[in-house]
C-alpha cells in the first residue's frame, strides 16, 4: 500500500522530469561581425562623441565614450584597437567639470567647478574671442569627437585655431591651423568602419543659448554638408551607423527649472505674484513680453534668486521677472515659438541625416525617437531603472545635456542594436548596470 508521502515522492519525481524536458531553451548568437569589418573602427563627431560630460572634457568621460564603448564591444568579434586623445592621468581633470557637492534644504543640487588641469593657453582672436588651447595629443586617433563642432564647420580650414579641442589633436600648433579642415582630418587614414554623430551642434548651440547666442544652420547648408561627408566617409566602400539628432526637450537643461516651479516659489514669500513674464518670438527677429506659460522652457543655469529683485525701469523699479516690462532675458529662455522653430530644424535635419544614410546602406539610430521615448516612458535596462530626469534618472551628467557613462553604455547598446540589424552581425551588447549613473559626495 502506497503511502501520502509515496506518492507525493513520484509526483515530484515526474513533475521535475517534466520540467526539465519542456524548459525554455535560449540562443544567443555567436559574435559575429556578420557582413562588416570593424578591423579600424573610427568615430566622427562632437562632445557626445568625445565622452564630454559634467560640463567639460575630462578623463573619466573620455574613458567612458559611447565610442570606446562600441570598440571594446567589436573587439568581441574580431575588432582592432580603438584609440583615443586621452587627457593623461597627471590631467585628469581636463578642462575642467562639475561635481555634485550634496544637496540644499528643498531638494535642489549643489555643484562645484573642479578646476582645469590641462590648460596651455588662452587666446585672444580678433572678430572670434577667447580660445582656451589644451595640452597637445601625439599619438594614432580612432576618436574623432570634438566638442563644440557644428556640421556647418567640418570643411572650414581655420577651425583649429577657432576650436581649442580639435587644435590639441592636430599635428601643427595656433595659429598655423589654416588648411586642416576636420573633414579631411577624419579621413586621412584608412579605416573600415565609423559611427557619425554630427549634427547636435547645429540646433543645440541655439538653443541653449536661449535662441539668443547662436543661429541655426541653413537647412539646405545642413543637407549639402552631411551628403558631402558621408560621401567621403564611405568613397572607398566603408560601412557605417548614424545617429538622428535628438529633440531639444527631451534633456533635463530645458525641463528641470520650470515655470510653475519658480512661479510657486514666488508665491509663497508673495501670494500676490501672477504670473511671470519672458521676452518671448513673435515672429522673424522680434519679440515682446508675455506672460509666460508651461511651454516656455528655461535653462537648467537661470539664477532663480534673480527673480522678483528690482530692476530700473522708465516706470521706476520693478521686480525682475514679474512685469511685463522686466521680463526674464532671452538667453535664459527657450520660449514657445523658439522651441517650435528648433523643432523644425531638427526635424528637416534628421530627414536629411535618414535619407542619406538610407542611400549608403548605412545603419541608422534614431535617437530622436529613443530619448523621446525615454522621456515619456522611462526605460529598464539590465534591471535597472533609467529616465530622463536630472541627477536621479541616471542618464544625464550635471550639466543636464550629455550623458554619464551609463547614459553613454546606453546610447553605445542602441548604435549596437542598429549596426547588428543592418549587417547581420551580433556585437554582444554592453552592461549598462556596470557603469555608473551621476557620481554622488
Amino acid at each position: 500500500m502506497k503511502t501520502y508521502s509515496s506518492y507525493l515522492h513520484i509526483f515530484l519525481v515526474t513533475g521535475l522530469l517534466g520540467f526539465a524536458a519542456c524548459k525554455t531553451s535560449i540562443n544567443t548568437p555567436a559574435p559575429s561581425r556578420g557582413t562588416a569589418d570593424f578591423s579600424r573602427y573610427i568615430s566622427v563627431g562632437n562632445s557626445l562623441t568625445a565622452g564630454y560630460a559634467d560640463n567639460g572634457l575630462y578623463l573619466e568621460g573620455q574613458l567612458n565614450s559611447y565610442p570606446s564603448i562600441i570598440a571594446a564591444q567589436m573587439q568581441k568579434v574580431g575588432g582592432g584597437t580603438f584609440t583615443q586623445p586621452l587627457f593623461g592621468t597627471d590631467q585628469a581633470d581636463g578642462s575642467g567639470h562639475l561635481i555634485l557637492t550634496g544637496f540644499n534644504a528643498d531638494g535642489t543640487p549643489k555643484t562645484q567647478q573642479v578646476a582645469a588641469t590641462a590648460v596651455r593657453n588662452q587666446v585672444t582672436v580678433p572678430n572670434f574671442g577667447t580660445v582656451t588651447l589644451f595640452t597637445k595629443y601625439k599619438g594614432d586617433i580612432n576618436n574623432y569627437g570634438v566638442p563644440g563642432i557644428k556640421l556647418q564647420q567640418i570643411t572650414f580650414g581655420q577651425l583649429g585655431n577657432l576650436n581649442g579641442y580639435f587644435e590639441r589633436m592636430l599635428p601643427t600648433d595656433f595659429p598655423t591651423n589654416t588648411n586642416s579642415t576636420y573633414l579631411d582630418f577624419v579621413t586621412a587614414k584608412p579605416y573600415t568602419f565609423f559611427t557619425d554623430w554630427l549634427g547636435n551642434n547645429d540646433a543645440l548651440l541655439y538653443a541653449t543659448s536661449g535662441g539668443a547666442g547662436d543661429v541655426l544652420t541653413d537647412k539646405a547648408q545642413f543637407s549639402q554638408l552631411y551628403n558631402l561627408s558621408i560621401t567621403q566617409l564611405t568613397k572607398t566602400g566603408q560601412k557605417g551607423a548614424v545617429a538622428t539628432i535628438p529633440d531639444v526637450t527631451a534633456v533635463p537643461y530645458f525641463n528641470t527649472v520650470t515655470v510653475g516651479a519658480i512661479l510657486a516659489a514666488v508665491q509663497k514669500a508673495n501670494p500676490a505674484a501672477k504670473a511671470l513674464y519672458v521676452n518671448a518670438l513673435v515672429s522673424g527677429t522680434t519679440y515682446a513680453p508675455r506672460v509666460a506659460t508651461a511651454a516656455d522652457l528655461i535653462i537648467l543655469t537661470f539664477p532663480t534668486s534673480m527673480i522678483g529683485q528690482p530692476v530700473s525701469t522708465p516706470a521706476g523699479n520693478l521686480p525682475y521677472g514679474l512685469t511685463p516690462y522686466t521680463p526674464i532675458d532671452n538667453k535664459y529662455v527657450l520660449d514657445q515659438g523658439e522651441v517650435a522653430l528648433t523643432q523644425d530644424y531638427v526635424n528637416a535635419y534628421n530627414a536629411t541625416i535618414k535619407s542619406v544614410a538610407s542611400s549608403k546602406g548605412l545603419a541608422i539610430f534614431d535617437a530622436y525617437t529613443f530619448l523621446n521615448n525615454v522621456k515619456a516612458n522611462g526605460l529598464v535596462v539590465d534591471g535597472v531603472n533609467l529616465s530622463s530626469a536630472y541627477i536621479s534618472g541616471g542618464i544625464f551628467s550635471l550639466d543636464g545635456v550629455h550623458l554619464t557613462p551609463r547614459g553613454y553604455a546606453v546610447v553605445a547598446n542602441e548604435f549596437i542594436k542598429a549596426i547588428n540589424k543592418q549587417y547581420n552581425a551580433s556585437i554582444p551588447l554592453a552592461n549598462v548596470s556596470s557603469y555608473r549613473g551621476v557620481k554622488f559626495p
